[in-house]
């Protein structure tokens, strides 16, 4: 990648370890300034992580995560104004860097939009403004209240923090007295190791259950023109927490339903006045009609980049880095291929054996195979994506070709505990 970076003029607000570590491979050394929270900075020993990854010429404390106050950061940190790019490393740091970007002249979401995709209550009143399809919801304060609402809707619905990401604090409910006994892990679900410890305050939704496919849709934004987008379809989990287990780029689905998904995202981009970055969206097709889920102002997870960049040959993460440069990268139009990944799930419990990541690279199409699991760890009910065990990638000529890899790959994958 050779984006002529020079020392410290790139900077990245909250510490991804996978993703920095992927930067590390393309990026010079010392180009990379990283601003994360001092207590954060303590609890995930990043001063050794820091040390470890050359392309990092310095770490920055700074409180950012409940509100940046930039001009206090650029006075204390003059040298950040040199900066030619910023970019969000987690979802808690997407409204800082907006406000950072903007102070810096750089390109980004801009604050609006930073603010409104970083709230999901938010989201939704704007999806109704502009005539999205939204499920019906409501934003509440009690459990009593929520499970009005459940009753109302069939006995049945989905609660969730307005603030969280990975489907931290998701819940299905399918039985209303149960709310009271579930509030609390939607209210006040467990803060995640990235998360100060000043806490993140944040509203409940509650909202209709969906019935459909899902899918996400990428979009790659410069100065609200979208350059590329790309169609996922998502596996998810059954039970309680609906926490994704896979992923296929592109979509399986019929172009007309492509056409249609784009089409949402790009109007929910514009009406936010989304500027330049990477817009992922989820949806859940609704009787052909795409339905919000939410929909977030930064690069997706679950290694959905490296997925795209697979599939259609070109570097999704360089492409976003130079529109965040002010560039207008050209992107292809077309996937050469498809590409899917599978993230194993263990059964809670001691792990004492884990086994057939040979069998699981034997498979065609298997691109890569990573069981992060290891004998001796005790594997907690999987609540959201932290809990996963790892992953592997398929690759095949098709979408159906490459899931269908994935899948069985997948299945070789044994974790048994005790």
């Amino acid at each position: 990648m050779d984006l002529d970076l020079g020392r410290e003029q790139l900077v990245v607000v909250g510490a991804s370890l996978g993703s920095l570590r992927w930067f590390d491979e393309k990026l010079p050394a010392g180009s990379v300034v990283l601003v994360e929270e001092p207590d954060v900075i303590r609890r995930r020993d990043l001063v050794r992580f820091a040390d470890d990854l050359p392309m990092i010429g310095r770490l920055v404390a700074a409180e950012y995560q409940t509100g940046l106050d930039v001009d206090a950061l650029l006075n204390r940190e003059p040298g950040l104004t040199a900066a030619r790019l910023v970019l969000p490393g987690l979802e808690y740091a997407v409204g800082a860097t907006a406000r950072l970007a903007d102070r810096l002249g750089l390109p980004g979401a801009g604050v609006a939009a930073a603010d409104v995709f970083s709230d999901k209550h938010r989201m939704r009143l704007l999806a109704d403004e502009i005539g999205l399809a939204n499920p019906a919801y409501e934003l509440v304060d009690d459990p009593a209240r929520a499970a009005r609402f459940a009753r109302a809707h069939g006995g049945r619905c989905v609660l969730k923090p307005t603030r969280r990401s990975g489907s931290l604090g998701v819940q299905l409910i399918t039985d209303p007295g149960e709310l009271p006994d579930r509030w609390a892990a939607s209210a006040d679900p467990p803060a995640p190791t990235e998360a100060t410890d000043r806490g993140l305050p944040t509203g409940v939704l509650v909202e209709e259950l969906l019935v459909g496919s899902e899918h996400s849709v990428e979009l790659l934004v410069a100065d609200g023109d979208v350059l590329f987008a790309n169609v996922t379809d998502k596996r998810i989990a059954g039970g309680r927490h609906p926490v994704e287990t896979g992923h296929t780029v592109p979509s399986a689905l019929p172009p007309s339903d492509h056409d249609a998904l784009r089409a949402a995202a790009t109007r929910l981009a514009t009406a936010a006045g989304f500027r330049s970055g990477m817009l992922h969206s989820e949806w859940i097709l609704v009787g052909g009609v795409p339905t919000l889920v939410e929909c977030a102002a930064r690069m997706p997870g679950d290694m959905i980049t490296a997925l795209i960049s697979i599939a259609y040959e070109r570097d999704v993460i360089e492409a976003y880095l130079r529109v965040l440069r002010g560039e207008r990268p050209t992107l292809p139009t077309r996937p050469t291929g498809a590409v899917a990944i599978e993230f194993f799930v263990a059964p809670p419990g001691r792990v004492t054996a884990v086994d057939g990541r040979r069998d699981a690279l034997r498979v065609p199409g298997v691109l890569d195979v990573r069981v992060d699991t290891k004998v001796g760890q005790t594997v907690p009910e999987m609540r959201s994506s932290a809990h996963r065990s790892g992953h592997l990638m398929a690759w095949g000529a098709t979408p159906d070709e490459a899931a269908v890899a994935a899948r069985r790959a997948a299945g070789e994958i044994r974790i048994t505990v005790g």
